[in-house]
């Protein structure tokens, strides 16, 4: 074990700026609390158990453990959003003032590791929430690795053992032959994204991919390098959120969700993740999409 004490530039809100690498309760990929964090990694062709822990507002304690425990510690800055510049978003509209009054300590993460937020992102493709986060904790369960360090955490698949599976072997998951294919084909090419030298190639390299679309690559860009520009379009909920809280209107497209987010070019994901730690929600008409067990079928 390895440790060592950052001091931030500013206030640090741990939980709020790494939950969206929590995909579901059955993620044991990762531990969050409010001020505390454990997270299993693949990083420099090692792996790693990083452990985070706010001491102060704008002091971060951090140990780690395995054969990249050196890399997992370098890595932690940019993970926090060290290098994110949440102060670029001038918010014009008095929702957004607001939300960035009451979450000063919210930051972009960045993982530099985007094979790993690939994987969880295909899963969620046109389908539940429910069923997604279902479907990743099978896979974790199925090939995921313990983890080093004293938390029993577990390492993501890696991109060697997924590729090497049939896709019959995704359906007792949940997943179809589709996005089992895709994350096979994504797979074989997980060191070639992983190298992708900033957002605009990783962009590049994922819409090379038939089958990732802008609503996949967004995802991956917020998350493995802190695109703040990375709006989920294709989104079920995302346009109407963004027009019920800037425009005051229940229900939009994606091209009039980016209307809306004109003046706001650069900064559009910045936008979108402030909306959703804010918990904004348009009005709701008619029945959510039940789950589905493709398991069973």
């Amino acid at each position: 074990m390895i440790s060592r004490r950052l001091v931030l530039r500013g206030p640090l809100d741990l939980g709020a700026t790494l939950a969206p690498l929590v995909h579901g309760r059955g993620d044991r990929t990762i531990r969050l609390r409010r001020s505390e964090a454990w997270v299993a990694m693949r990083i420099h062709g090692g792996v790693a158990t990083l452990h985070l822990a706010c001491d102060g507002p704008t002091t971060l304690d951090l140990e780690a453990w395995g054969d990249a425990a050196d890399a997992a510690i370098e890595g932690a800055a940019d993970l926090v959003g060290e290098s994110d510049e949440p102060e670029r978003l001038h918010a014009e509209h008095p929702v957004l003032r607001s939300l960035q009054r009451r979450h000063v300590g919210l930051r972009l993460p960045m993982t530099r590791r985007p094979f790993a937020a690939l994987v969880p992102a295909i899963l969620e493709q046109k389908v539940t929430g429910t069923e997604a986060f279902r479907s990743y904790a099978a896979l974790l369960r199925r090939h995921g690795e313990a983890a080093p360090g004293p938390v029993q955490l577990l390492l993501p698949p890696s991109g060697r053992t997924l590729a090497a599976l049939p896709y019959h072997a995704f359906h007792p998951l949940g997943v179809e032959r589709r996005r089992a294919d895709l994350i096979r084909r994504a797979a074989s090419r997980a060191a070639w994204l992983d190298a992708a030298a900033d957002a605009d190639e990783l962009a590049r390299r994922l819409r090379s991919i038939p089958g990732i679309g802008p609503w996949t690559a967004a995802e991956v860009l917020r998350i493995a390098l802190g695109d703040p520009d990375a709006v989920s379009v294709g989104d079920y909920h995302v346009p109407s959120v963004v027009s019920w809280a800037l425009a005051g209107e229940p229900r939009a497209t994606d091209e009039r969700m980016l209307e809306i987010l004109e003046p706001y070019v650069g900064q559009r994901g910045r936008v979108q993740r402030l909306l959703e730690v804010g918990r904004v929600t348009p009005p709701r008409y008619g029945p959510r999409y039940a789950p589905r067990e493709i398991a069973a079928i």
